[in-house]
């Protein structure tokens, strides 16, 4: 496999060409080369010919495409055309998740982060914040909240494709989930579609009701099927007569202590045999480099504690709470499962 360059002077030369970097990859997705690369090999020759490109100039772009570790290239002569090429396993998927249409990052650039581009060593001192009014935490005006649950929804596809994997095992038969924290019902909404004998109900602050409504009638499903139960899971015990409950993208926002005392509600709301579910970004390399947009714009957000953390720090919660058969089940997102006994 292509790596890119590991010297850290290679690697800064890099970043300060991000801009440009996205722009070649962009116009690589856009002009189809990334389907002709993987699987690959193809030579320079042919897909100048097949796209209708200069030789020379596509030679260049792609020598940005080798730098940035996402081409290889082999070159058995001298003539441009003979250099031979093929993309990185899942490139083409990769750029069309960050730079196509649903992209998050595209997202994300609806966010104020520019009030701390240049002025990183004042906030570190303390001396400059995120104003409230671009971002608070937890979100207060109708707008926050809505536009906070908007961005969480357009970065369900990678947990929907988990939850769909796993479905058949998690759902066999009919019940009822609690989603806690579940945002504007969207991930509620895809699992009762997908699974008939599932009723699912959102568990979220009184503000987000309207959202769910929302995405219940925009997708035609009953309430008796997407619920909606408002309450503050700080302040007041999570609600009972579920078969499961679940924490998507939740535990990550609060402390350990906080995150701990979360899953212990959980654990006194379930009846025997039920589950919790945890899907989160746990930390890995990978997923600090997916989150590297958050971890740079809340640095000026102190009210805001989001911290990823190992997949090993829950299963280890879990069981000092007295969860059984915890598993990790495998996907774009693990999801963490276990039982009360």
């Amino acid at each position: 496999m292509a790596q890119p360059p590991s010297s850290p002077r290679a690697l800064l030369h890099l970043l300060f060409n991000g801009a440009r970097a996205v722009d070649v990859v962009e116009a690589s997705l856009q002009l189809g080369l990334l389907d002709a690369l993987e699987p690959g090999p193809v030579t320079l020759g042919e897909l100048a010919r097949r796209h209708g490109l200069v030789p020379g100039r596509l030679y260049k772009l792609m020598d940005c495409l080798e730098s940035l570790g996402l081409v290889t290239r082999e070159q058995p002569s001298d003539a441009l055309e003979s250099a031979s090429y093929r993309a990185v396993p899942g490139l083409r998927a990769a750029a069309d998740a960050v730079l196509g249409p649903r992209s998050l990052e595209r997202d994300r650039e609806k966010y104020a982060w520019s009030e701390l581009r240049g002025r990183l060593p004042e906030v570190l001192r303390g001396q400059h914040a995120m104003p409230a009014a671009a971002f608070d935490w937890p979100p207060r005006t109708p707008e926050q909240v809505e536009g906070f649950e908007a961005s969480m929804a357009a970065g369900l596809p990678p947990i929907l494709e988990t939850f769909r994997t796993h479905g058949p095992r998690l759902w066999k038969h009919r019940g009822r989930l609690l989603d806690v924290g579940g945002g504007d019902g969207t991930l509620a909404a895809h699992l009762v579609r997908e699974h008939p004998g599932l009723a699912v109900d959102v568990y979220n602050l009184p503000a987000t009701e309207a959202l769910v409504a929302r995405t219940r009638e925009r997708l035609g499903l009953p309430p008796g099927r997407l619920g909606f139960v408002g309450g503050d899971f700080l302040k007041e015990p999570l609600p009972h007569g579920y078969d499961a409950l679940s924490f998507v993208r939740v535990l990550h926002d609060w402390p350990a202590d906080t995150a701990r005392a979360l899953l212990q509600a959980a654990f006194e709301a379930l009846p025997s045999g039920g589950r919790v579910l945890i899907c989160e970004e746990f930390r890995t390399p990978e997923r600090l480099a997916a989150q590297f947009f958050w971890s740079y714009f809340l640095i000026g957000v102190d009210s805001c504690v989001s911290r990823l953390r190992e997949v090993e720090h829950y299963l280890r919660v879990l069981v000092e709470i007295g969860f059984t058969n915890a598993a990790v089940l495998p996907g774009p997102f693990e999801l963490v499962v276990a039982t009360k006994p």
